[in-house]
């Protein structure tokens, strides 16, 4: 049996991969690791928490001694890590625990890996999942490519591209088997209603304001969830030694024409009139270091492993919205904290 680690995998990305691991490898042992901050949600992974194949660890990869020791108990064959702090404007107001979590937990995994695997590192792979972020901001024109220089502009995109740098230099240095990816926005269920298209959702079920940073003219491309985590085990699995591989959707949207489709979609699905849910819509001041535009050329994923996303983004946004408005439970508990109590009422008094 190979055993897996996914940290991280109780937040929004990692709760589809752990995910799709156990259910599709049933010969693998998934361990999910994850601290439990308050992105982390054990709820999320409920069809899946008593499946033999799965082992759920609370924990911090910046303890580097019990990063040490959860290697030493399970042999891991396969490494995704995909733990990170990530929202940018918490990044802002807090730069050192971007720096704790995703550069120094990122080289404990790294020396856990080489510590453990010993140089024997056929079948072993470590895969460190970035962002697209890391690439700065583009003009009206171009695409981010796996050659784009990094050009960081928060100390969230500069905490990610730092810790790029560490897996590419233990992979120079140590020939340590080690795969990357690059990903542009994701949207989908089970998204802490901070980042915008979940935040917009629950805000107009809930006719409250809608944020939009300065006047929404931001671009950004657009992935399903399900798409990122269907590529991620694609590349676990197949993607090269060494290589980076940029993950997108092909899908660029202004914030603010974004909202207006969620604000038409929702006014639909709700039986509101039309343009009821728009007139929510709130500009306030921009973030600091906000970049303008963000796209992605995922044509190497495309041409070496055959990825292509599976949804249109009409099609992605209203299986998320019918998500949202189904599992409204979920989204209460999230915005009021009550999942916070869900590891000690599943784990700790078990």
């Amino acid at each position: 049996m190979k055993h897996v680690l996914v940290t991280g995998g109780a937040g929004f990305i990692g709760s589809h991969v752990v995910r799709r691991l156990v259910t599709n490898y049933p010969d693998y042992h998934i361990v999910n690791l994850d601290k439990l901050t308050y992105a982390g949600n054990l709820a999320n992974l409920k069809d899946v928490e008593l499946n033999d194949n799965y082992t759920f660890v609370r924990g911090d990869i910046v303890d580097g001694a019990f990063v040490q020791e959860l290697f030493a108990k399970y042999d891991f064959t396969y490494v995704v890590h995909l733990a990170a702090e990530s929202h940018v404007d918490r990044s802002i107001s807090n730069p050192i625990e971007f720096v704790m979590t995703n550069v120094v937990g990122t080289v404990n995994l790294l020396n856990a890996a080489k510590h453990h695997w010993q140089g024997k590192y056929e079948g072993r792979r470590f895969y460190h999942v970035s962002t697209d972020e890391v690439y700065g901001s583009l003009g009206d024109t171009g695409l981010f490519t796996e050659e784009t220089r990094y050009d960081p502009h928060s100390p969230y995109s500069a905490s990610k591209a730092s810790s790029d740098h560490f897996v590419r230099a233990y992979h120079d240095t140590y020939q340590l088997p080690v795969v990357l990816s690059n990903c542009s926005n994701n949207y989908g269920s089970h998204h802490f209603p901070e980042k915008l298209i979940p935040l917009a959702i629950h805000n107009i079920v809930n006719r409250r304001p809608i944020p939009v940073y300065g006047t929404g003219e931001n671009v950004r491309d657009w992935l399903w969830v399900e798409d990122h985590a269907r590529a991620i085990d694609v590349i676990l699995h197949k993607g090269s030694i060494g290589q980076t591989y940029n993950i997108g959707g092909h899908n660029e949207w202004k914030n603010i024409d974004l909202i207006r489709l969620l604000c038409s979609l929702l006014d639909k699905k709700l039986h509101r009139k039309e343009g009821e849910s728009a007139s929510l819509i709130t500009f306030v001041k921009d973030r600091a270091g906000h970049d303008m535009r963000y796209a992605i050329d995922a044509s190497k994923l495309k041409n070496e492993l055959g990825w292509i996303p599976s949804v249109t983004f009409e099609e992605g946004l209203e299986k998320t919205v019918d998500w949202y408005l189904a599992n409204h439970d979920w989204l209460q508990n999230v915005t009021s904290g009550d999942y916070m109590h869900y590891y000690e009422q599943q784990y700790v008094k078990r």
